[in-house]
């Protein structure tokens, strides 16, 4: 089953629901890893540059500000994507293909998912309740500068990892392979 953008197209120009998927997970893991990178070369290393209450003052409007449809868009539908992706090689038995379907949506949902739950996250709420101008407040930015820039990395790297490995199931599925 194919489905044609354009009536009675090329071949070239049809697609299976399996291409259209990994197609959008591609873009979607992309489009977060650049948002990612954007945090961990540039935007983590700036507010580092700065007083430490002016720092946690931007990071937690930073954390407060995120929740806008488009980062919403683009995180959780990359993951809805991914989880359906790994459904879909779990239940199709694509063989190689589908192993690599596999890794991509596994590594997104592990990679960016889990370790933003897991790490990001509780850093964010710990920064968001400091007292300003106290030991504690010091220790929790340096903490965030550190620690919540690591886990960003890591985040950075497994959503483009994701993004390669859903363009090449795309590129090994229009192969023919």
């Amino acid at each position: 089953m194919s489905l044609s953008l354009i009536w009675g197209a090329p071949s070239m120009f049809r697609f299976r629901p399996f291409d259209i998927l990994a197609f959008a997970a591609a873009i979607g893991s992309g489009l977060v890893a650049g948002i990612f990178f954007a945090f961990s070369s540039f935007v983590m290393p700036a507010l580092g540059q700065v007083a430490a209450d002016r720092g946690i003052d931007v990071m937690n409007a930073l954390n407060r500000t995120v929740y806008t449809p488009s980062f919403m868009i683009a995180f959780w539908g990359t993951t809805v994507m991914c989880l359906a992706s790994v459904v879909v090689a779990l239940t199709r038995r694509q063989g190689p293909i589908g192993m690599v379907q596999l890794c991509a949506g596994g590594v997104f949902l592990i990679g960016c998912v889990g370790i933003t739950s897991a790490f990001n996250v509780p850093m964010n709420e710990a920064l968001a309740g400091a007292v300003p101008g106290t030991q504690h407040d010091l220790q929790i930015w340096a903490q965030v500068l550190e620690d919540w820039t690591f886990w960003n990395h890591v985040r950075t790297g497994a959503a483009l990892l994701s993004a390669c490995l859903f363009t090449l199931v795309l590129v090994w599925a229009r192969s023919g392979r």
